[in-house]
């Protein structure tokens, strides 16, 4: 069987909540590492402390649109998960771990749409106190909210 052959549902083993935190850690890590750096070259020292030069402050404010942060810290992310998921069915925390996200009908490839609304549905997720990631650890089929919005598990790689 090749990797972009669906798998039967009773070859199937589905990544619990530990694995999955620890694939969020190393993406966490990894998305630090490159955003970090375009953001020190846009504020210097003064994205780790309070005392910041006005005039600094000023051209910054001249610079970077809020807009521009936004980009930066949340738009270009999220296209760069999303298209991780498209061509690899994973970040490299997932790859890592050898998981992969598939549709949670078919087990073959997510389409575009359903891999929007699990980006869309980490918010859904987040915001009352996290439940939505913790639900995981409880669900028979180990999914998230945002899995269960999109209709996707996250599986273990056959190799």
């Amino acid at each position: 069987m090749t990797n972009s052959e669906p798998q039967q549902e009773n070859e199937i083993v589905y990544v619990g909540f530990w694995l999955r935190f620890a694939a969020s850690i190393i993406d966490t890590i990894a998305i630090t590492a490159i955003i970090l750096p375009i953001l020190l070259l846009i504020y210097g020292k003064g994205l780790f402390t309070l005392d910041v030069d006005p005039d600094l402050v000023q051209t910054l404010q001249n610079l970077t649109p809020a807009f521009g942060e936004f980009v930066i810290k949340y738009i270009l992310p999220a296209i760069a998960v999303i298209l991780f998921w498209m061509f690899k069915s994973a970040t490299p925390g997932k790859m890592a771990i050898n998981a992969q996200i598939v549709d949670a009908k078919t087990f073959g490839k997510p389409t575009t749409r359903q891999l929007i609304i699990r980006y869309l549905g980490y918010y859904v997720s987040i915001f009352p106190l996290l439940i939505g990631l913790l639900w995981v650890a409880f669900d028979r089929r180990k999914q998230g909210w945002h899995d269960k919005l999109a209709g996707t598990v996250v599986i273990e790689k056959r190799i």
